[in-house]
C-alpha cells in the first residue's frame, strides 16, 4: 500500500509526496480524518488528489494512504429508492450517523450490509455460464427485479448455487472456471470511469415516448439516444426533466442534481416519493436512483457525481431494461472541472475551462445507447441520457452548450420568452431539432400511422411561415396580410396554444398517448384545409377565424382515452357543419 504526506493544499486540491508506487485514479484516504480523494495527476513521487470532502483544516505532513483501487461503484440489491451524494454514499444512513449536516471522514457502505435479500436461482448446478449471463432474480420493490449477474471476466460451470435470504456480502454462486473457483455474491463493483462492455451497439431505431407532445410529435428522441436541454434561469428545465422522468417509457430512472440549489434538490427528494407511477400505480421511488450533489457540497465531489449516476445506470441496462438518466445539469459539473483545472494550472481553453472539456462531456454522453447485452442469451438493454445545461445568461454560445451540441442528436431549445408568455414546455420550436427523425420515422408509419410524419411536417411548415410573417405584422400591422396569409396565422397559432401548450399539473394533458397526439394534429390541419378550401369559394375570413369549433378543437386535449374517437368525430363534424354556415352553400 503506497503512503505519502501531504505537501500542499490547495481548496479541494491536495499534493502530497512519496507516492510513486500509487497509480492514476486510486482512491486515497487524506490525513487522519480519513477523507475520500481520488489521483488525478501524478508527477515523479508527488500525486495531485482532488478530494471530495471538505479540506479545510489540512496541513502539510499528513499522512495519505492509497487504496490501491479507482473509484468504483457497488451494483446489487438495495440501489433502487436510494439517494446518494456525488460518490455513492448513502446520504440517508450518513444522517442517522452524523445528523443533518454531513460530517467529514464518514465511513459508510454504499449498499446496506445487514439486509438480506431473497435470492431465487435461475440456474443449476452444472450448467454453463459466461459474463452478463443470470444466475438468479431478486426482488428489489414491488416494481424492479433485480437480475443477479455472472461478474465481467468470469465463465465456466456453476458448482454450486443456493437459494434463500443472503446478504450482499454473502456468496449465492460458485463457478468453476479455468484458473479455478470463483465465488458470486448479489453485489459486484464497478469502477465509474470506465463504461460497462457489451456485446454490440445498435441503431437508434424506436423512439423513448415520453407523453410531451413537442417532445415525442416535433423533436422526438430515441431509445438509446442522447439529447441536450439547455435554457436561462426559470425556463422549466427541471419541470420537463420530472415530466420526462415521470412518463417516459423507461424501467428505471437514474435522476443525478448536479451542483443544483439544494431548494431544488429538496423538491426533488419529497416529490419523487409522492409521485405515483401511472404505469404500476406505486410511488415513482420504486423504480428510482437519486444522486443528490448539492451547490454547497465539496466541488470534486460534483465533478464525479455523474460518472457514479452512469455506471448504476448502465448496470441496470446489462440486465435488459430500458434505463433513462437525467443529468441535472452537466453546466456545474463541467465549473467543477473548470475549478480544478485552474488548481491544477493546466493551460485554459476557452472561458478558462479546460482545454479536455468536449472530450470529457463526449466519453460521457458516448456511454448512453442502445445495446446487445453480454450474456449467452440475446438480450437487449438501452440508456437514454437527457442532459441539463444552464449557460450564464441563456447564451448557448457559450462553450459547454457549444460542446454538448456537438455530441448529441436532439436539442430542446428553451426560450425565457416562452416561459415568462406561460408557454409550457418553453420548448422553442424555431430553434430545437432531432437527428433521430430519419430513423425512427418508420416506427412511427408502423406502429402510429402513415400520416403521422406527413401531419408533423406540415404543421412545422406552418409553424415556420408564421414566424416569417410575424415580421411583416410588426412592420405594417395585420390588416395588410392577405386572407390565406392570416389564416395561416391562424392555424399556427392554434398548433401553439392547442397542440404545443401542456399542462403538466393537468391530470389529463399531463401525459398524452400517441393516438390521442395524432388526432389532434389531424383536427387542427382539418380546420386549416377545410378552411382554405373555403375561401377559395368565397368564404369570408372573419367567419373562418371566430367559428365556435375552435374552441372544441382547443379543448380537445382534455377528454379523456375512453371518448377520444367519439369526440374526434363529432368535432370533424361540427366543423364541417360550421364552415358550410360560413359559406352560405349547403351542398359544401
Amino acid at each position: 500500500m503506497s503512503k505519502g504526506t501531504i505537501k500542499k493544499v490547495a481548496g479541494p486540491l491536495v499534493i502530497a509526496e512519496g507516492m510513486r508506487d500509487a497509480n492514476m485514479f486510486d482512491v486515497v484516504r487524506v490525513s487522519r480524518q480519513r477523507l475520500i480523494g481520488e489521483i488525478i495527476e501524478m508527477h515523479g513521487d508527488e500525486a495531485s488528489i482532488q478530494v471530495y470532502e471538505e479540506t479545510s483544516g489540512l496541513g502539510p505532513g499528513e499522512p495519505v494512504e492509497s487504496t490501491e483501487m479507482p473509484l468504483s461503484v457497488e451494483l446489487g440489491p438495495g440501489l433502487i429508492t436510494s439517494i446518494y451524494d456525488g460518490i455513492q454514499r448513502p446520504l440517508d444512513d450518513i444522517m442517522k450517523i452524523s445528523g443533518n449536516n454531513l460530517k467529514r471522514g464518514v465511513e459508510v457502505p454504499s449498499l446496506k450490509r445487514d439486509k438480506k435479500w431473497n435470492f431465487v436461482p435461475t440456474v443449476k448446478a452444472g450448467d454453463p455460464v459466461e459474463a452478463g449471463d443470470f444466475i438468479g432474480t431478486v426482488r428489489e420493490t414491488s416494481v424492479v427485479e433485480q437480475r443477479i449477474m455472472v461478474p465481467y471476466g468470469v465463465k465456466g460451470t456453476i458448482k454450486e448455487i443456493k437459494s434463500g435470504e443472503f446478504t450482499v456480502e454473502d456468496t449465492v454462486a460458485v463457478v468453476t472456471t479455468a484458473d479455478g473457483d470463483k465465488e458470486v455474491g448479489l453485489m459486484q463493483k464497478w469502477p465509474v470511469r470506465r463504461g460497462r462492455p457489451y456485446k454490440k451497439k445498435l441503431p437508434p431505431s424506436m423512439p423513448l415516448i415520453t407523453g410531451q407532445r413537442v417532445v415525442d410529435a416535433f423533436f422526438p428522441i430515441a431509445k438509446g439516444g442522447v439529447a441536450a436541454v439547455p435554457g436561462p434561469f426559470g425556463s422549466g428545465k427541471t419541470v420537463i426533466q420530472h415530466q420526462l422522468a415521470k412518463w417516459a417509457e423507461a424501467d428505471i430512472v437514474v435522476y443525478i442534481g448536479c451542483g443544483e440549489r439544494g431548494n431544488e434538490m429538496t423538491d426533488v427528494l419529497n416529490e419523487f416519493p409522492e409521485l405515483k407511477d401511472p404505469k404500476t400505480g406505486k410511488s415513482l421511488m420504486e423504480r428510482t436512483v437519486l444522486i443528490a450533489n448539492t451547490s454547497d457540497m465539496p466541488v470534486a465531489a460534483r465533478e464525479a457525481s455523474i460518472y457514479t449516476g452512469i455506471t448504476i445506470a448502465e448496470y441496470f441496462r446489462d440486465m435488459g431494461y430500458s434505463v433513462a438518466l437525467m443529468a441535472d445539469s452537466t453546466s456545474r459539473w463541467a465549473e467543477a472541472l473548470r475549478e480544478m483545472s485552474g488548481r491544477l494550472e493546466e493551460m485554459p481553453g476557452e472561458e478558462g475551462y479546460p482545454a479536455y472539456l468536449g472530450s470529457r462531456l463526449a466519453q460521457f454522453y458516448e456511454r448512453a445507447g442502445h445495446v446487445v447485452t453480454l450474456g449467452s442469451e440475446y438480450r437487449e438493454g438501452a440508456l437514454s441520457v437527457i442532459g441539463a445545461v444552464s449557460p450564464p445568461g441563456g447564451d448557448i454560445s457559450e462553450p459547454v452548450s457549444q460542446a454538448t451540441l456537438r455530441i448529441v442528436k436532439v436539442f430542446w431549445g428553451l426560450d425565457s420568452d416562452l416561459a415568462y408568455k406561460r408557454h409550457f414546455p418553453a420548448i422553442n420550436w424555431l430553434t430545437s431539432y432531432s437527428l433521430y427523425l430519419d430513423n425512427i420515422s418508420a416506427w412511427f408509419d408502423k406502429n402510429v400511422s402513415e400520416e403521422w410524419m406527413a401531419d408533423r411536417q406540415k404543421m412545422m411548415a406552418l409553424l415556420q411561415e408564421e414566424a416569417e410573417l410575424n415580421e411583416i405584422v410588426q412592420m405594417v400591422g395585420m390588416d395588410a396580410l392577405s386572407a390565406p396569409d392570416r389564416l395561416k396565422m391562424e392555424a399556427a397559432r392554434s398548433i401553439r396554444e392547442d397542440f404545443l401548450h401542456q399542462n403538466s399539473f393537468h391530470e389529463v394533458d399531463t401525459y398524452t398517448s400517441l393516438k390521442k397526439q395524432l388526432l389532434m394534429m389531424k383536427l387542427v390541419l382539418a380546420y386549416y384545409d377545410l378552411s382554405m378550401e373555403a375561401l377559395k369559394n368565397g368564404a369570408g375570413i372573419h367567419g373562418l377565424i371566430n367559428m365556435p369549433v375552435r374552441e372544441q378543437i382547443g379543448r380537445y386535449k382534455y377528454i379523456t382515452e375512453d371518448r377520444l374517437d367519439a369526440e374526434y368525430d363529432k368535432i370533424l363534424h361540427q366543423l364541417q357543419v360550421e364552415i358550410e354556415d360560413v359559406c352560405g352553400r349547403e351542398d359544401f
